[in-house]
């Protein structure tokens, strides 16, 4: 049978904000693309982002939050974890585009002599390469949704702004939507939302030339009828294009909530798309098990870059995922690794019924993500180690148990008698930092007698990597003589993937990123078995009253 072939005419959806920044556009631009695939269209998602980084590999997760890696080793924005956890969209290095890989692409061609000769400037030749950008991910499906990072009126966005301008004349008009989200502020003195904050959005948006199609408007009050013919009125757009984009308890509930406001409907019809009902059972569902848990539990995530928690935002939903798949409540409890390193500091860890030491990089707080590993060991508690995690579970274990005393990593120590964690003999350190590390989808071999196999219920597995320290193979029969097992290694068998305890309920630490291919549909397995050993192990010891 011939295989049904993707239309010619790909559709376009731009999604730009206005305001403030944190609007939500990555959660509003992924909540449109699982409604599109609902509808039965296949989608794919592009940040563009206004900084003049490459990619966010190098920068500050303080200033920029998580960096989200893909199946091909891109270090991306974190929204296309958004993405790839709201919709079936394979994120690729080609989804996020940066103001500083245009321009670095742009220079390239220019040294090779492309332009022949001519003067290079943002118009036409910045605004060309963006807009070749946004084509080239347009290959096999049916509508492109392209989110623009910053805000209008951002000076470093205008660059993409235009281009995405241009493209509705490059395009037959039809095939482009442009979709803008604004703030609608409740102001509590007055007792009322007040509308000029978005009038004067979309007024600097028209100056740039575009004008919306559909405007978001993000609100924490319903807005009436009145108020929506008043923003329509004021900003050219109809009033059923006006979409209440509500404040909402979880962000899943976000595609339901957008859908009872009609976006389906007006986006097809748009576009010139049949107009279909999408079906949304698994959101529902999904909804379900979050607004009526059966039951709650308390994590720990003893973590160092706790000013901004948008740096751990694949594991805190991988652990709301992990809370769906058992049907209960996940509350986070978050502990600052160096407070752990104070006398009593393991106190604040007496409430949990689970610890989660994520990954990072440097010297800070590492002994306190030691001492989480070292409590969680010795009280029996489950324990759940990611990346820096699982070296930090290793270094105690190897200190307090295999008698390797002193034992540490060649990340923080370069006199230690024993770095059980190291790079491998053929890494280089030397050079630039950016892109340098083991990174995207790598194998790994399951031991079948082991937690890993359990969950995953199959020998091998495929899991992301981001990181350029290793688990030494020159201590590994000693740690395993001493009750370490090693239940997972790559297909060569040089490098140890993930470590357990022979003698705890659940104790499991990983050298890859499972957060990263967890989904609300989905749960991850190890995050799915962590949190019922978890909730086991709060039922086998319940906290005083009044403890969480």
């Amino acid at each position: 049978m011939k295989k049904k072939s993707r239309r010619k005419n790909v559709k376009y959806i731009f999604v730009t904000g206005g305001v403030l920044s944190s609007l939500g556009k990555g959660i509003a631009a992924s909540s449109i693309g699982s409604l599109m695939e609902c509808c039965g269209l296949k989608i794919t998602i592009l940040k563009l982002d206004p900084y003049i980084n490459v990619d966010p590999g190098t920068m500050n997760p303080f200033q920029h939050g998580e960096v989200y890696v893909t199946d091909d080793g891109a270090e991306t924005d974190l929204d296309l974890g958004h993405y790839e956890r709201f919709t079936h969209a394979p994120m690729r290095r080609d989804n996020n585009v940066t103001t500083g890989r245009i321009y670095n692409d742009v220079i390239q061609k220019e040294r090779r002599g492309e332009y022949l000769g001519a003067t290079v400037q943002v118009i036409p030749h910045i605004t060309d390469e963006i807009k070749q950008h946004i084509k080239k991910v347009a290959h096999n499906v049916d509508i492109v949704i392209c989110e623009i990072g910053g805000t209008v009126g951002d000076i470093e966005s205008l660059p993409f702004l235009e281009a995405i301008r241009q493209f509705k004349y490059d395009m037959k008009s039809k095939n482009v939507l442009y979709i803008h989200l604004t703030l609608v502020p409740y102001i509590k003195t007055a007792g009322e939302v007040k509308t000029k904050p978005t009038q004067h959005s979309v007024q600097k948006l028209r100056e740039i030339g575009i004008q919306p199609d559909i405007l978001l408007c993000r609100t924490e009050k319903n807005l009436s009828k009145e108020i929506k013919k008043k923003i329509g009125l004021f900003c050219n757009v109809e009033v059923d294009s006006v979409i209440t984009a509500m404040d909402v308890e979880s962000i899943y509930q976000v595609p339901l909530s957008l859908y009872k406001e009609g976006i389906c409907k007006i986006t097809l019809k748009k576009l010139g798309l049949p107009v279909t009902e999408p079906n949304l059972d698994q959101w529902k569902e999904i909804n379900q098990k979050i607004s009526n848990p059966d039951g709650e539990v308390n994590i720990a995530i003893v973590g160092k870059y706790l000013d901004l928690k948008e740096s751990y935002k694949s594991i805190t939903e991988a652990l709301v995922h992990g809370g769906i798949g058992n049907n209960a409540k996940v509350n986070l409890h978050w502990v600052d690794a160096e407070e752990l390193e104070k006398d009593g500091g393991s106190e604040k860890l007496k409430s949990c019924d689970g610890i989660l030491v994520p990954g990072g990089f440097g010297e800070r707080g590492i002994e306190g993500k030691i001492q989480a590993a070292h409590y969680a060991r010795v009280n029996k508690v489950p324990y759940f180690g990611i990346c820096l995690g699982m070296h930090c579970a290793v270094i105690e274990f190897a200190r307090e148990v295999a008698n390797l005393k002193n034992a540490n990593s060649a990340e923080f120590s370069s006199n230690s008698p024993y770095l059980i964690i190291d790079l491998m003999p053929d890494q280089h350190a030397k050079g630039d930092k950016g892109g340098t590390m083991r990174l995207g989808e790598y194998p790994c071999q399951l031991r079948k007698q082991s937690h890993a196999y359990k969950a995953y219920g199959k020998r091998e597995i495929y899991e992301r990597h981001r990181h350029r320290y290793e688990f030494s193979n020159q201590f590994r029969i000693q740690m395993e003589e001493a009750g370490m097992k090693i239940s997972g290694i790559s297909p060569n068998g040089n490098l140890v993937e993930i470590i357990e305890l022979e003698d705890h309920p659940w104790f499991l630490a990983g050298q890859f990123h499972p957060e990263f291919k967890s989904s609300p549909r989905s749960p991850h397995p190890l995050f799915r078995d962590f949190i019922a050993a978890s909730i086991g192990h709060r039922s086998d010891h319940p906290k005083p009253s009044g403890s969480g």
